[in-house]
């Protein structure tokens, strides 16, 4: 009887190994917790829904022909980058000193500032061609996008919800 019983015990053991031997395995997720595919699946979504929301506002602008270069210049300026802004090392960061990642999360920061501020001097230059009724449309169309955007951040715990 008890040769029956840890003859079941290491049966039940040895399978549940075996079992965990033959599991699928998943790819490791990348550094920002994302898997790549799924990470370049979203950057792909998330361009066309761009393209498509710059093309909707072109046509409620009803552009002409003389604000073809500034339009260009634009939509240029607006598009995502190829390639996001790489994440600090966490485990890099801890061993840092306080001062030190501070100077690391300026970096950052002066990184992510140049790149808005391209996009606020494009979109600033291209506002002065418009005439007063394009203006007008222009500022009801990114009055609507802001203010979803910011309401997106207030939702996720943003520091500006405070």
């Amino acid at each position: 009887m008890k040769l029956a019983h840890r003859l079941l015990i290491t049966a039940g053991l040895l399978s549940l190994l075996a079992g965990t031997a033959f599991a699928q395995t998943t790819p490791a997720p990348a550094p920002d917790g994302q898997r790549p595919s799924r990470m370049e699946k979203m950057r792909e979504r998330m361009t066309e829904r761009h393209n498509k929301h710059l093309n909707e506002l072109k046509a409620k602008l009803q552009l002409q022909t003389a604000q073809d270069a500034s339009w260009t210049a634009f939509t240029q300026a607006m598009q995502p980058p190829g390639t996001p802004l790489p994440r600090p090392d966490l485990s890099a960061m801890e061993k840092l000193t306080t001062p030190e990642r501070i100077d690391q999360m300026q970096a950052f920061k002066a990184q992510r500032d140049a790149r808005m501020q391209k996009r606020a001097d494009a979109t600033k230059a291209f506002y002065a061609s418009l005439t007063l009724e394009q203006k007008k449309t222009f500022d009801a169309e990114t009055a609507q996008f802001m203010v979803q955007r910011m309401g997106q951040g207030m939702a996720h715990g943003h520091p500006m919800r405070h």
